[in-house]
């Protein structure tokens, strides 16, 4: 029998992970909300993967409660990661990936690029995809997976919040408000230099944000936590002292 894995968060991301890990031939064990930890790390105390699937909202939570026994096997696939969200739990050298798959209740997952991933268990992620035809490929280094992320942020951070003022796709935003895109995406981008703590790329990050609007270009701008969003990087941004007159603008108008 294969190793097993512990999928943490059985919500519509975890349920494709875990899909394709059990067409692999690995036994999954699911750990909801209700579930003890620390009873499930005596029971499974070396599991090949503790892929950790919860929201961001709920990720430091997780982390917090993790078993000492598993801190070596951790994944991680959430959007707004960065390297000091696990460092800061004393996490080493977790597989991360960054997804550009979506899953939604009802459907089945959207392809918009593959998925880079990175880490000790880079290759079982993406042969538990590959099993669904969902594309993905491994990063050489951290320091390639510092600047997926940063990428993947800039792209969620930006066509969210251009979505509380246009309430359309990521097509209409892009070429038909191309000049708002670009502002908040510099000052997302601002704000990213701050929580990574050095300069950054821009123009190659402003070249993956258009490869992933152009990877669905019917992909809608505004989701559900797009207000959440918004709020939180203006609060980072007053904590970094920096200024982000688009950001608070559109801040703004949403409370008109």
């Amino acid at each position: 029998m294969l190793e097993p894995v512990i999928v943490i968060g059985i919500g519509e991301m975890g349920g494709v992970f875990t899909r394709g890990l059990l067409r692999l031939g690995h036994p999954v064990f699911p750990v909801t909300r209700r579930s003890d930890l620390q009873k499930i790390s005596k029971a499974v105390p070396n599991p090949r993967l503790v892929l950790i699937a919860v929201g961001e909202s709920d990720l430091h939570t997780t982390l917090e409660n993790i078993p000492r026994e598993w801190h070596n096997h951790i994944g991680l696939l959430q959007n707004e990661l960065l390297p000091g969200d696990w460092k800061q739990h004393g996490l080493r050298n977790p597989t991360v990936i960054s997804v550009w798959f979506e899953k939604k209740k009802g459907q089945d997952y959207k392809i918009l690029i593959p998925s880079p991933v990175f880490g000790p268990q880079a290759p079982l992620l993406e042969n538990a995809l590959a099993t669904l035809d969902i594309p993905s490929w491994e990063l050489e280094t951290a320091d390639q997976l510092e600047h997926e992320l940063v990428r993947k942020n800039v792209y969620i951070l930006t066509t969210n919040i251009a979505g509380l003022v246009i309430d359309d796709t990521v097509e209409v935003l892009w070429y038909e408000h191309n000049d708002l895109a670009r502002q908040i995406a510099n000052e997302v981008m601002d704000i990213q230099a701050w929580l990574v703590g050095h300069h950054l790329d821009r123009e190659r990050l402003m070249d993956g944000l258009e490869e992933g609007i152009k990877g669905d270009l019917h992909h809608k701008c505004k989701g559900r936590s797009a207000p959440a969003r918004l709020t939180r990087a203006i609060q980072q941004a007053d904590q970094a002292g920096l200024n982000v007159p688009k950001l608070k603008d559109i801040q703004t108008q949403g409370n008109g």
